[in-house]
Order: C-alpha cells, then structure tokens, then sequence
C-alpha cells in the first residue's frame, strides 16, 4: 500500500522567487512563486531519497494534467491526507519541469481567502515556503522511494534558519486577538474592493505582531 508523503523546503532551500506578471486578460496583475518543489538524488530530512527519474515521471504526469484541463490546487498548509479543501485553496500549480536532478515549479496565487492571506504576506516580505504532497512507496533500509506520485504541492509557513521550530501563520492568527475576525473578513472579500483593502491593512497589522 503507497504511504503519504510530504516533503518540505524552506524559502530559501527552494530558492523562491516572488514575482508579479501581467495577467492573461492584461487588465491587472498576477502574483507567482517560482522555485524549487521537489528535491530528487539527495537524502532529506526525512530520511527519505528519491530518485531522478521518480520525480521526473511525477513532472511529467502533473504537466499532463495540466495541459489535459485539469487545476491542480494547493493550500496554504498541509493536512494529514491526500484530499484537496477547497476553502483553504491557495494557488493553483501552473507548471513543472526538471532542472537538473531536482523538480521545479511555478505556483499562481488566487483571489481567494487563503490566497489573499498569502498575497498579503509575500508582499510584506514574510517568506513562504513549499510542501509536496503525494503518495509513493519506501524502501526501510534505504530510504529509497518507488512508484512517487505528486499530488499537490501546498505553500507553508517555515523559517530560514535550518534549527528554527516552524511557526504557522494560520495557528498565528487562530491564537491573537481579532484573528477569526480577519478570517471570517477574507471569506466575504472576493468581490468588494473595499472589504479587500481592510482586509490587506488588517493582516498586515497582524503580521507584523506575528514576528516571523
């Protein structure tokens, strides 16, 4: 039976780059990370090595679902299975490809509620990390992984330094004040431009106080 797997990289492990393009209608901007989301020939920190060619066959199915029509999602965080929440949908995978021996992507943020939160906090300079999500099979003496498919790849909130503990921004707002408030806030600021720039003022506020 195929395991869950999750690997994470920290901002700087994956060399993200945050960038704004202009979107595909040319009547505003989009927001993106690029970067590092699957490290393969290496052991992690999980113990766990995953050959090149593993992740280049997970590359290419993903790319297939995306040219097939198919949105590949993420969120912000990672739950302890392989099922997609839509109301904690983040961005959406735009494409992957291999450079070298590691797996690389680009992510688009969406108007969403998480990926308001997400916006706000790229662009007051917090720095995301990501998380691959997927199933496969490893070997107990090696590490060695088998038969690796890429479900997702989630944005998650890590520290740069290697021995710091992870803070979670959304267990962050959770235990402030007003935090629920700003929560509740984002799921009705969709489509009120207004209720959208409280809600950037509000987080940035909170994030500040989060000292990440």
């Amino acid at each position: 039976m195929a395991l869950y797997l999750r690997e994470d990289l920290t901002f700087d492990r994956a060399n993200i780059q945050v960038v704004l393009e202009e979107s595909k209608d040319g009547k505003g901007k989009d927001l993106y990370m690029k970067g590092i989301f699957i490290e393969g020939g290496v052991k992690n920190a999980n113990q766990r090595v995953y050959p090149v060619h593993e992740i280049q066959k997970a590359v290419e199915t993903i790319n297939e679902q995306i040219k097939g029509g198919y949105s590949v999602l993420g969120e912000v965080d990672h739950p302890d299975d392989l099922k997609i929440n839509l109301d904690r949908v983040s961005h959406m995978i735009e494409s992957m490809w291999m450079d070298g021996p590691a797996g690389f992507g680009k992510l688009k943020i969406l108007p969403t509620p998480m990926g308001q939160l997400v916006s706000t906090m790229l662009e007051s300079g917090v720095k995301l990390g990501v998380s691959s999500r997927g199933s496969g099979n490893v070997d107990d003496a090696t590490g060695k992984v088998s038969d690796f498919e890429i479900v997702t790849v989630d944005i998650v909130a890590q520290p740069s330094a290697p021995n710091a503990y992870p803070k979670a921004i959304y267990e962050g707002l959770m235990n402030m004040r007003h935090g629920h408030r700003v929560l509740d806030i984002a799921k009705d600021a969709q489509n009120d431009k207004k209720v959208q720039k409280f809600l950037k003022e509000e987080v940035t506020r909170l994030i500040k106080n989060l000292k990440i």
